[in-house]
C-alpha cells in the first residue's frame, strides 16, 4: 500500500481515506499508521449555529479540565465567517484563542467599514468614521482631498463633517472634488433617513448594500472577495440575533455598536500563548493537533454552495474535507447545524454529502447527555409522511412560501423534507422545525 505514514489515529485516516476515493481522478494511494485504533469519530448535530459552538467550546472545556493545552485544540470552517459565532462562544468562556492566519471578525476590514457607515449614521462628527468611509469603496475623493479636509477642520476648529459640507460647496476644493464630496454627503443623509423606520438587521442589511460595499466585494476576484461579501452577510446575521437591552437609554444600533467594540477591543492571544486555534480549512494544510473539530458539515457550506454544480469544484472540496479530517492527531469531532443563520436568514441545510461518505462504523453520534452513540451502519428507514404532508403535496412556510414536497428521508427528530419552493428553489428543511403547512 503506497502512501505516507501519518501520526492520526487508524479510524481518522480510514476516514479521511474513504472520503478521497470519491474522487474518481485520484490515484490510488493511501495515508496509513503503524498507530493505534483510536476512539470513533464524533458527530454532533446542532439545533444552531449558537448551540453548535457552544458543545464546541464545552468539549474543549472538557478536554482543558482534564489537563490538556488549549493550543492542541484546532476548530476548523469553510467560510471565514462561520468564526463569528465560534468567537463569540469562546469569548463568553473566556477561552483565549487566535484566528490562524487571519483577523478576528470584528477586526477585518470589511466589517470595520460597515460598521464605520453606521457609526456614521448616529454621530456625524465622529471624525475617524468619516475617513474610513469617504472614500470606501472609491468614490473620486483622493488624498489630497481629505488632506484640504483634515486642515479646513483643524483651522476651523470643528469636526470633518462640518467641513465637508462647506468645502463640498466649492470652497477651497476643485470642481470635481466638490461633486464627490456632495454625492457623499448626499448618500449618508439619504442613508439616515431611509433606515430611520428599519429595524436593526435591516438597516445593517441596507447600509452594506446602498452603501456600495457590497457590491465593490462581490466584484473582487477568488476566494477573497467571497470570504469578505460572506463576512458582511454575516454581520446582518449578528444583528439580527442580537438581543438590544430594553432598559437601556441607547437604541438598538448604538448598543451593538457599543458591544462590536468592546468584542473588537478583546485582545487576541499572541502567537505564542496557551489557545485554542481557529482557521479555514485552506489555512489547515501542513498542520496537526490532537483535538479537532470540522464545523459546518452541511450541504452549500460544505461542499460549498458554489462549488456543487462543477464536479471539478466539488472535487477539491472534497479534497479540502480529506486535508481537515487528517490535521487531527487523536479526536476528530465534525459538527453541523440543522439551522443556521447564513446571508442574513435561516437556512436549513441537508448535513454534508461528506458525512455520509465516511463508512458509519467509524461515527458515533453525539447526544447530549447521553454521550457518543455508534451510528447504525444500515441505512435510515424512510420517514413515514404526515397523515397531511405527502409527496407531491403543495405546502407552505413562514419564510419560502409555497412549494411542492418532491422527497422526505430519515426518521424521528433526525427525519428531512425537500420541497421545491415556487419561488426560492430547492430546499431540504428538517421536518421537525419546518412548520410546513399542507394547502
Amino acid at each position: 500500500r503506497v502512501g505516507q505514514k501519518c501520526r492520526a489515529k487508524a479510524t481518522i485516516l480510514s476516514a479521511a481515506n474513504a472520503v478521497i476515493q470519491h474522487n474518481s481522478e485520484r490515484l490510488g494511494k493511501e495515508l496509513w499508521t503503524d498507530g493505534e485504533e483510536g476512539e470513533g469519530i464524533a458527530l454532533y448535530a446542532g439545533f444552531n449555529e449558537v448551540d453548535e459552538a457552544n458543545f464546541i467550546v464545552n468539549r474543549i472545556q472538557a478536554w482543558i479540565d482534564e489537563g490538556r493545552q488549549r493550543a492542541e485544540c484546532a476548530i476548523l470552517y469553510r467560510s471565514n465567517a462561520q468564526s463569528r459565532s465560534l468567537e463569540d462562544a469562546l469569548l463568553r468562556a473566556a477561552i483565549p484563542y487566535r484566528v490562524y492566519g487571519g483577523q478576528r471578525f470584528y477586526d477585518r476590514m470589511e466589517i470595520r467599514n460597515a460598521l464605520a457607515y453606521m457609526r456614521l449614521l448616529l454621530n456625524r462628527d465622529d471624525d475617524a468614521a468619516l475617513e474610513r468611509v469617504i472614500n470606501t469603496p472609491p468614490r473620486g475623493i483622493g488624498e489630497k482631498t481629505v488632506q484640504q479636509l483634515r486642515q479646513h477642520a483643524r483651522d476651523q476648529r470643528q469636526p470633518l463633517w462640518q467641513s465637508l459640507i462647506r468645502l463640498q460647496q466649492g470652497s477651497g476644493v476643485t470642481k470635481r472634488a466638490a461633486t464627490a464630496l456632495g454625492q457623499f454627503v448626499e448618500l449618508i443623509e439619504t442613508l439616515d433617513s431611509e433606515s430611520r423606520e428599519l429595524s436593526l438587521h435591516e438597516l445593517t442589511d441596507h447600509v452594506i448594500s446602498a452603501s456600495g460595499l457590497l457590491e465593490f466585494h462581490r466584484n473582487e476576484k477568488g476566494e477573497r472577495g467571497m470570504a469578505r461579501v460572506e463576512n458582511l452577510e454575516e454581520l446582518v446575521s449578528a444583528t439580527r440575533a442580537f438581543d438590544p437591552d430594553p432598559a437601556e437609554d441607547a437604541g438598538a444600533l448604538q448598543q451593538f455598536l457599543d458591544s462590536a467594540a468592546l468584542d473588537a477591543g478583546e485582545r487576541q492571544a499572541d502567537e505564542y500563548e496557551d489557545a485554542v486555534q481557529l482557521m479555514t480549512l485552506h489555512s489547515a494544510k501542513g498542520l496537526e493537533f490532537p483535538l479537532v473539530f470540522i464545523a459546518g458539515m452541511e450541504e452549500n457550506l460544505f461542499p460549498h454552495r458554489m462549488s456543487i454544480a462543477e464536479p471539478g469544484r466539488l472535487a477539491e472540496e472534497r479534497r479540502l474535507c480529506y486535508v481537515g479530517i487528517t490535521r487531527a492527531m487523536e479526536k476528530l469531532c465534525l459538527t453541523y447545524a440543522e439551522s443556521r443563520r447564513l446571508h442574513g436568514s435561516d437556512n436549513f441545510n441537508a448535513p454534508s454529502r461528506f458525512i455520509r461518505e465516511i463508512p458509519a462504523q467509524l461515527i458515533q453520534q453525539v447526544r447530549l447527555g447521553s454521550g457518543a452513540q455508534p451510528i447504525s451502519a444500515t441505512p435510515a428507514a424512510p420517514v413515514e409522511p404526515a397523515a397531511s404532508i405527502a409527496l407531491g403535496q403543495r405546502v407552505q412556510h413562514t419564510i419560502f412560501g409555497e412549494g411542492t414536497v418532491v422527497q422526505l428521508e430519515g426518521q424521528g427528530q433526525h427525519a428531512r423534507i425537500q420541497v421545491n419552493f415556487d419561488d426560492e428553489g430547492s430546499k431540504w428543511l428538517v421536518l421537525q422545525y419546518a412548520r410546513l403547512e399542507s394547502l
